[in-house]
């Protein structure tokens, strides 16, 4: 089975699924984070492994804390996925931290900040050229009088 194949993304949006539920429901561990979201699951062609991407709101402590109480659930977990999908074996899983989500809201505030101050400095080029040709307009004026 190749690694994309549509089989392998199959199986791959089904266990993310079912630890999706399982992290948001049944697991009571108090080290792991109410704001925990599995972001990607990919498992091996061989079913043997599968590396798990978390998404974690919070400071770094709480994303260790959430990452310790997921490796000792794991065992929980494989046992639970093993009831829920039928699978010719069970992926031994692998948790990851994965801060794409973050990075994301971070380059959105940047890119909000540099197209404020974008506005702002139109918004005073604008003023000053309007009170230049206000200026100008009076000189004009005066120089056809002198005519």
């Amino acid at each position: 089975m190749r690694k994309n194949s549509i089989k392998n993304t199959r199986i791959n949006g089904e266990v993310q699924k079912v630890l999706s539920t399982l992290i948001g429901r049944e697991i009571k561990d108090p080290r792991i984070n109410p704001m925990t979201s599995v972001v990607a699951v990919e498992v091996s062609p061989d079913l043997k492994t599968a590396k798990v991407y978390i998404s974690v709101l919070g400071d770094k402590e709480s994303k260790a804390s959430t990452l310790l109480g997921l490796k000792s659930a794991s065992s929980f977990m494989r046992g639970q996925l093993a009831r829920t999908i039928n699978l010719r074996n069970t992926p031994e899983l692998t948790f990851v931290i994965d801060n794409t989500i973050e990075y994301g809201v971070h380059m959105s505030n940047l890119i909000d900040e540099v197209n404020k101050k974008s506005v702002e400095h139109n918004m005073d080029n604008d003023s000053k050229e309007d009170n230049s040709k206000e200026d100008n307009s009076g000189e004009e004026d005066l120089d056809a009088d002198d005519n």
